[in-house]
């Protein structure tokens, strides 16, 4: 059993089971309060400062708490908070034949959610592809539901170009497998340190992009690579090796923001002001329990809607719930935890779209 285990990590595992034992090892307290004050002293013009140093890429308007591989374990040892059977057991619905339904609607710009983050959204007359993960697990955590498409069936959506945008190299967000069995002739957009990594897997039509960079989609579209808070790391490289982002992709009748993996930061302030009037926002409403490990990457829910606020858009899409157990908070949580938010806070249901896997909604957009 503790064969390649050193004999120092084995007195480090004794001593923290011990603590875990005699309730030492608890979690600790997180002011909101404070986080927020700290969120808000940022400053804007940091969002455009260098972020790239020694090998590395950072936020340079608020430096990554190091967590390192203690506070990892304690969060592991530590306690979780008590969550309902509704809560530990509420998922999304399924609806089945994905594929043929989006070749039924052969006209009009349309969002699917396949999955997790991974949305096929149709504009114009291309597709887009998020965060492409169609795999059993994202690298230890297996799906509670089964993506509603295939790499097969997305090799069979016609002429149609099919485009990827990858936020970044988590493996939840980047799946080696699925990227492999996309059509060959896919166009990626990814940000600086990706493009390697995926011309490896055999795809030769790769756009790098920093922070704020514009590119012409053609059909009349662009896309804006826009700064996220996060960070980066997959076995084999480096953390921080590759940067993170989010992006906004302007369509004649739809301008649509993904917004990857993020904690709160002011850049959604700065990315509403410069892109005003998105009309789809595609926020990640997941992982964030406990807060206390958390609050840097991931938002809560109250943050998830101030980031939609600071947007100025039209709709709220919440993603990359309902697929994978990745914080302590239950797959199915977030969903519920908005529903409650919403009604809390006394806002517009009808802004917020709550999908089941597998479906399908007309985006309206400034053709409505």
């Amino acid at each position: 059993m503790d064969r390649g285990i050193g004999p120092g990590f084995r007195v480090l595992f004794m001593l923290l089971m011990c603590l875990v034992a005699s309730g030492c090892v608890t979690p600790n307290e997180f002011d909101e309060a404070a986080w927020r004050k700290k969120v808000e002293a940022a400053r804007a013009s940091d969002l455009y400062a260098a972020h790239h140093r020694n090998g590395e890429y950072f936020n340079p308007w608020m430096p990554m708490e190091e967590k390192g591989f203690l506070r990892f374990l304690k969060w592991k040892l530590s306690p979780s908070r008590e969550y309902t059977s509704q809560e530990r057991e509420f998922l999304p619905s399924f609806i089945p034949g994905a594929a043929e339904r989006v070749e039924t609607m052969a006209e009009g710009d349309i969002v699917l959610w396949v999955g997790h983050a991974t949305f096929l959204i149709r504009l114009a007359s291309q597709f887009w592809l998020t965060d492409p993960m169609l795999s059993d697990r994202a690298l230890l955590p297996r799906r509670k539901i089964r993506p509603a498409m295939t790499p097969e069936e997305l090799k069979g959506l016609g002429t149609a170009r099919l485009n990827v945008i990858i936020s970044h190299n988590h493996y939840d967000h980047l799946d080696r497998r699925t990227v492999e069995a996309l059509p060959d002739n896919t166009r990626f957009f990814v940000p600086l340190g990706m493009k390697e990594f995926v011309t490896k897997l055999g795809k030769n039509n790769v756009v790098e992009m920093d922070w704020w960079q514009s590119v012409d989609a053609g059909d009349g579209t662009r896309v804006v690579c826009l700064p996220a808070q996060h960070w980066s790391r997959r076995i084999g490289q480096a953390a921080n090796s590759t940067l993170w982002a989010s992006f906004l992709i302007i369509s004649p009748n739809n301008t649509v923001y993904y917004g990857g993996d993020s904690g709160y930061f002011i850049g959604f302030r700065e990315i509403g002001r410069r892109y005003p009037g998105i009309d789809y926002a595609l926020i990640p409403v997941t992982a964030y329990h406990p807060r206390w490990f958390m609050h840097y990457a991931h938002m809560d829910i109250d943050e998830c809607i101030d980031a939609f606020d600071d947007l100025g858009a039209r709709y709220f899409v919440p993603t990359q719930w309902g697929t994978f157990h990745l914080g302590d908070d239950p797959p199915g949580f977030p969903a519920l935890d908005l529903k409650r938010r919403i009604a809390a806070r006394n806002l517009d249901p009808s802004r917020f779209l709550i999908m089941d896997i597998g479906e399908i909604l007309p985006l309206t957009g400034n053709a409505e």
